[in-house]
C-alpha cells in the first residue's frame, strides 16, 4: 500500500507548520515566508482510548524535581586554538552542536580543518564534506602544513549514511561542511531547502546528543548576512558562531550570538595566513594602526567585548553637504545610534550639524554594539567640525542620554588600565567610572554631562 503523502507549510522564518498556505505567518508575523513541502505520513500513530484515557504504543517517561537530578562536571577539551575556546565559553562541551556562519571564502572550512587536524593527534575524529572532494580536503591540509595522519574523512551528503558511519567509527568530535548540503531520503525536497535544513540539523542533533559526540555544523550565509535557511535550525544548536571578515583584509572576528555554555558576544581574533588561522594575542594592537600625522575627527576608545577590553579608533568627517537633505553614513555602528546622539549634541551643546554630511567609521571592521562609545562617536564630530585634532594619548569613553548626561558603563576601571598598558596617558570618563585609587601615569578626569566633555577636549 503506498504510503499517503501530507502537504505541509513551514515559516522560513521561525520553522512554525501549517496544515494550508495563508499569507502571514502567525507565529512571527512574517509575510510571505510559508513554503511548501511533502512529507510521509508516519506508519506507526499512537492511538488513544477515550475510555480510558491511555495511550497505545507510548512510552512513559520519568518526571523528576531539580534536587533529584544527579550532577556531574563535564569536562571541556581543549580546541587547540585559545580564542576558539574563549568564544565557546572555556574549550568544546562533549555532546553540544555548534554552527559557524560566515560569507563564502571567509575561512570557515579552514578554521575547522585546522582543529580537526590538531584534534585528531589526540581524539578520534571525523570530518565529513559535502562540497569537496577526498582529494581536495587532504590538498588543503597539506599545504597548510597541518597534521592529517590520523584524520578520518568522508564525502557524503545523506545524513543517515553519515550517522551510520559514525557509529562504526565512533568519533569523539564530527565536522559537517555544510548542513545545507546535507538531506534526509523521508524528505522529499531538495538540499538547501527548509525542511531538509531543519530535519536534517534535527537528526544530526539527537545523534549527538544521545552518544555524546560533538559536532560542529558549517552554515551558509544569504546576502542580509543572516544563516541560510530556517530561523529555527539556530534553536536547534546550543551555540551559534560567527566568522566575519572583510575581503581586503586578513584579519577574521569570531563573535558567538548564542551559547548555551558561555556567555555570548565574546570574541576571537584571528589572522587568516598561508598555514591557516593564527591567533591575535593582542588585538588593540591592530586596531590601533593609526596614522603618524594627528589629525581631526579621530579619537580612541575602548570597547567590552565579552571577558576583556578592546582599544579602537574611532573616525568622523563632517563636511558640507551640497544638497538639500544631508548624509549620514556610518560603518560599524548602528546608524539610529548616531542620529540620536546628533540631536542631543545639537540640543545640549549647542552644535549644529543639521546642514553638515557626517561620516563615521570604527577602524578595522569592528563592529560597535555597545553605548559606551556614545561620547567618543560625538567627540569625534566636534573635533571634524571645529577642524581641531584631539591629543594622540587621549581615550574617550561614556554613555550619552537623551537629557546629555554622561552615563556610566560597565567594567570602567579595567578599560582604563588597559589603556594604560598601551601608553595613553589622558582619559576622559563618566564621574562613576573614576578609579578611587587612581591608575600610575594616567590623568582620568571625570564628566557628567556633554557640555563639560567636550569643554575638555
Amino acid at each position: 500500500m503506498a504510503k499517503k503523502i501530507k502537504m505541509a507549510y513551514v515559516c522560513t522564518e521561525c520553522g512554525a507548520d501549517f496544515a494550508q498556505w495563508q499569507g502571514q505567518c502567525n507565529a512571527c508575523q512574517e509575510w510571505n515566508t510559508l513554503k511548501e513541502f511533502k512529507v510521509s505520513a508516519s506508519k506507526a500513530k499512537s492511538s488513544v482510548s477515550h475510555a480510558t484515557g491511555s495511550y497505545a504504543g507510548a512510552v512513559e517517561s520519568t518526571v523528576l524535581s531539580v534536587n533529584e537530578v544527579e550532577l556531574s562536571e563535564i569536562p571541556r577539551m581543549d580546541s587547540s586554538l585559545s580564542e576558539l575556546d574563549r568564544v565557546l565559553g572555556g574549550g568544546i562541551v562533549p555532546g553540544s552542536v555548534v554552527l559557524i556562519g560566515g560569507d563564502p571564502g571567509v575561512g570557515k572550512s579552514s578554521l575547522l580543518l585546522q582543529v580537526s587536524c590538531q584534534l585528531s593527534q589526540s581524539q578520534k575524529v571525523l570530518y565529513v564534506t559535502g562540497e569537496e572532494s577526498l582529494q581536495q580536503v587532504a590538498m588543503r591540509a597539506k599545504r597548510m602544513g597541518l597534521p592529517e595522519d590520523k584524520l578520518r574523512l568522508l564525502t557524503e551528503t545523506d545524513v543517515e549514511s553519515i550517522v551510520m558511519a559514525a557509529q562504526n567509527e565512533k568519533p569523539a568530535i564530527m565536522v559537517v561542511d555544510s548542513i545545507q548540503t546535507m538531506q534526509l531520503s523521508e524528505v522529499s525536497s531538495a538540499a538547501g531547502g527548509v525542511s531538509q535544513v531543519r530535519e536534517s540539523a534535527a537528526f544530526l542533533t539527537r545523534y549527538a546528543k544521545q552518544n555524546q559526540v560533538m559536532i560542529f555544523l558549517v552554515g551558509h550565509v544569504t546576502k542580509s548576512g543572516e544563516v541560510a535557511g530556517p530561523r529555527v535550525l539556530e534553536h536547534i544548536v546550543d551555540t551559534v558562531l560567527f566568522l566575519e571578515g572583510q575581503s581586503d583584509s586578513r584579519f577574521r572576528t569570531l563573535r558567538a550570538i548564542k551559547n548555551r555554555f558561555g556567555a555570548v558576544n565574546e570574541l576571537g581574533v584571528f589572522a587568516m595566513t598561508d598555514k591557516g588561522m593564527k591567533q591575535i594575542k593582542n588585538p588593540s594592537a591592530i586596531f590601533l594602526s593609526r596614522a603618524d600625522e594627528p589629525s581631526p575627527g579621530s579619537v580612541v576608545m575602548v570597547l567590552w567585548e565579552g571577558s576583556r577590553p578592546l582599544l579602537v579608533e574611532i573616525q568622523a568627517l563632517v563636511d558640507e553637504s551640497p544638497y538639500g537633505a544631508p548624509k549620514r553614513v556610518t560603518v560599524g555602528l548602528e546608524y539610529n545610534r548616531m542620529a540620536m546622539l546628533l540631536a542631543v549634541l545639537h540640543r545640549h551643546a549647542g552644535v549644529q550639524a543639521g546642514d553638515q554630511d557626517v561620516y563615521v567609521n570604527v577602524v578595522g571592521g569592528v563592529k560597535v554594539t555597545e553605548t559606551s562609545a556614545d561620547l567618543a562617536v560625538l567627540s569625534a564630530i566636534v573635533s571634524s567640525l571645529k577642524n581641531k585634532t584631539l591629543s594622540q594619548d587621549l581615550i574617550i569613553f561614556g554613555e550619552v542620554g537623551l537629557s546629555g548626561e554622561i552615563r556610566p558603563v560597565s567594567s570602567g576601571q579595567e578599560r582604563i588600565l588597559e589603556a594604560a598598558k598601551h601608553g595613553f596617558k589622558r582619559a576622559i570618563v563618566p564621574n562613576g567610572n573614576i578609579p578611587k585609587g587612581g591608575v600610575a601615569g594616567m590623568e582620568v578626569q571625570g564628566v557628567s554631562t556633554l557640555q563639560q566633555a567636550l569643554d575638555l577636549i
